[in-house]
C-alpha cells in the first residue's frame, strides 16, 4: 500500500467504524468489538506512514477541488504525523477504557456515543494529514459538530447549557476570526497550502501579519487561549470518556495542532522570529499559563481542576509556537504527545474513582489510595509528567520549551515555565496526598480493594506506563520533529 493510499484510507477507516457501530448497535458485544477493531485499523495504517515520514518524504494526495486551485487535500509531515498517532494510539486505550465506563455506570446512548467518537477520531485524523488551510477548517468543524452530541450526552439540562456554550464558542471564534484569517490568507498569497517556510513573507506589513497572527490565534478556539476557553470547564459535564477525547485524543489537541502547523507552515518561524509580531501572543499565552493554573487550584471537583490544568497545559504549546526557536518548536510539537499521554491517564483516573466511589470532589478523596492503589498511583505517575519530573515524558518537552525561551532571549517566559511547574505541583500533588497519606473520612468501612472495572483500570495503567515510555523515546521523538526547525 502506497503512502498516498495510506493517508485516504485512514480518516475512512473510523469513518466506516461508525457507520458499522450505527447498524449493529443493537448488539452490545458486536458493537464494542467493532470499535475496538477499528481503532486497532486506524493505528496500524497510521504507523505504516512513520518510516515514510522519517525518511524525508513528504506524501501528497489531492482528494477533490472544492474552488479553483483549492483542493481538499492531504500532505504529511512530521507534526501531523506525531498528531496523528497521538489520536490512534490513544483512540485504542480510551475505546478500551469506554466499554468499562459506560457498562460500569450504565450509560445510555452507547451506540451514538460510538459513532460520534469514531467521527471525531476521522476529523482528527483528516486534520493531521491536512495539506492546506481550507481542509485543516473543514476538518475542524466536523470535529466540533461531531462532539456536541458527546458533551450533550446525558441530555439533562446542565448538559444542555454545556453544549450551546461549546458550540457558541466554537463555531463562533472560527467563523468569525479563522475563517476570516483564511480568506485574508488567500487574498495575500493566492494559495492556503501548507508549505515549509511559510507563505506570508513579503506579502504584508508587520502590523498586518501581526493582526492577521491575532485572528487565526484566538480563531482557533480549540487551543483555550483566554478569554476564549470557557467551553472547556463547562464541556466537563459529558462522560469521563468524552472528557479524555475532549483533553487528550482529539479536542484540544486539533487546536493546539492548528496554531503550530499555522506559525511553521503559513507565517514561517523565520518571519516571526524576525519581528515583533509574536511578543503579544507570548504573553498572551503566559497570562493563560499562569491564570489557569491558580484557578485549578481553587477547585475542589477533580475534573474541573483538570480541566483547568488542560486550559494551562495547552498554553505551553502556544507559548513553544509563539517563541519561534528551533527548541520551542520541538519543544511545544513535543508537549502534544507528552501533555496527552499524562492528562489521559489524569482523566481516566477521575473517571474510575467516580465508577468504584461516586466521589467527584477531592476533598471526599481522603484515604482512596488504600482502595484503589493501582488508580492512585497511575494519577501519581501522570501527574509527575504533567509536573515535568523524571523519569515522566512531560520534563523533556518542558525543557526544550526552556531552552527555547533562552534561545529568543525571552526571560519573563522562562519564568513563566518555572513558576508554573511549581503550580502544577500546587494543584496536582494534594490528590495524591489526600488519597495515600491522609486517614478515610469514617463515612464507609474500609473493605479492601475497591477498583472500578478492570477494563477501566487496564488502560489508565498502559497510559502511565506510557509516560515513563516518552521519557525514555523522547530522543527519538525529537530527532523525528527536527524538520520542524529547518528553514
Amino acid at each position: 500500500m502506497s503512502a498516498q493510499t495510506a493517508m485516504v484510507i485512514a480518516p475512512l477507516v473510523p469513518l466506516a467504524g461508525a457507520l458499522a457501530v450505527s447498524l449493529l448497535g443493537r448488539w452490545p458485544n458486536v458493537r464494542e468489538a467493532i470499535s475496538l477493531i477499528t481503532g486497532a485499523a486506524l493505528f496500524f495504517v497510521v504507523v505504516t506512514l512513520v518510516p515514510v515520514i522519517g525518511a524525508g518524504v513528504r506524501p501528497a494526495a489531492r482528494i477533490v477541488e472544492i474552488f479553483p486551485g483549492v483542493p481538499f487535500a492531504f500532505d504529511l509531515e512530521p507534526l501531523g504525523m506525531l498528531f496523528a498517532l497521538v489520536a490512534s494510539g490513544l483512540w485504542i486505550v480510551t475505546t478500551l477504557y469506554s466499554i468499562g465506563y459506560m457498562r460500569g455506570h450504565h450509560e445510555e446512548n452507547q451506540t451514538r456515543f460510538y459513532a460520534c467518537f469514531a467521527v471525531a477520531i476521522a476529523a482528527a485524523i483528516s486534520a493531521a494529514f491536512s495539506g492546506n488551510l481550507l481542509t485543516l477548517f473543514i476538518s475542524y468543524e466536523v470535529l466540533t459538530l461531531s462532539t456536541y452530541p458527546l458533551v450533550t450526552h446525558h441530555g439533562t439540562e446542565e448538559a444542555k447549557r454545556a453544549g450551546r456554550v461549546y458550540l457558541g464558542i466554537l463555531f463562533s471564534t472560527s467563523i468569525c476570526f479563522l475563517l476570516f484569517a483564511i480568506l485574508w490568507t488567500w487574498h495575500l498569497t493566492g494559495t492556503l497550502d501548507f508549505r515549509p517556510g511559510g507563505i506570508l513573507a513579503g506579502k504584508a506589513d508587520p502590523t498586518t501579519l501581526g493582526v492577521l497572527l491575532a485572528l487565526f490565534a484566538f480563531g482557533t478556539g480549540k487551543a483555550a487561549l483566554m478569554p476564549f476557553h470557557r467551553w472547556l470547564p463547562a464541556a466537563m459535564v459529558a462522560p469521563t470518556p468524552v472528557s479524555a477525547l475532549l483533553h487528550a485524543v482529539a479536542v484540544v489537541k486539533t487546536g493546539v495542532f492548528t496554531v503550530m502547523k499555522i506559525v511553521i507552515y503559513i507565517f514561517g518561524i523565520d518571519l516571526l522570529s524576525a519581528s515583533a509580531m509574536n511578543e503579544w501572543l507570548i504573553y498572551a499565552a503566559c497570562f493563560t499559563i499562569l491564570v489557569a493554573s491558580f484557578v485549578a487550584m481553587t477547585k475542589d471537583n477533580l475534573k474541573a481542576r483538570l480541566a483547568y490544568s488542560t486550559i494551562s497545559q495547552l498554553s505551553y504549546i502556544v507559548l513553544g509556537a509563539a517563541l519561534a526557536t528551533k527548541s520551542s518548536i520541538i519543544g511545544g510539537s513535543m508537549h502534544i504527545a507528552m501533555h496527552a499521554v499524562g492528562k489521559i491517564t489524569l482523566f481516566f483516573c477521575a473517571g474510575a474513582i467516580f465508577v468504584a466511589s461516586h466521589k467527584k470532589n477531592i476533598s471526599e478523596m481522603r484515604g482512596i489510595g488504600r482502595a484503589m492503589p493501582f488508580t492512585m498511583s497511575a494519577f501519581l505517575l501522570a501527574s509527575l509528567s504533567v509536573i515535568g519530573l523524571p523519569p515522566m515524558g512531560g520534563m523533556w518537552s518542558k525543557w526544550f520549551l526552556g531552552l527555547g525561551a533562552v534561545e529568543a532571549k525571552e526571560w519573563i517566559p522562562l519564568a513563566v515555565l518555572m513558576i508554573s511547574s511549581l503550580l502544577n505541583i500546587a494543584y496536582l500533588v494534594p490528590v495524591g496526598v489526600q488519597a495515600f497519606f491522609r486517614p478515610p473520612d469514617g463515612s464507609a468501612p474500609d473493605t479492601g480493594l475497591h477498583e472500578a472495572p478492570i477494563l477501566c483500570v487496564v488502560p489508565l495503567c498502559i497510559t502511565a506506563l506510557g509516560c515513563i515510555a516518552l521519557f525514555f523515546y523522547a530522543g527519538q521523538i525529537h530527532d523525528f520533529l527536527a524538520p520542524l526547525a529547518m528553514p
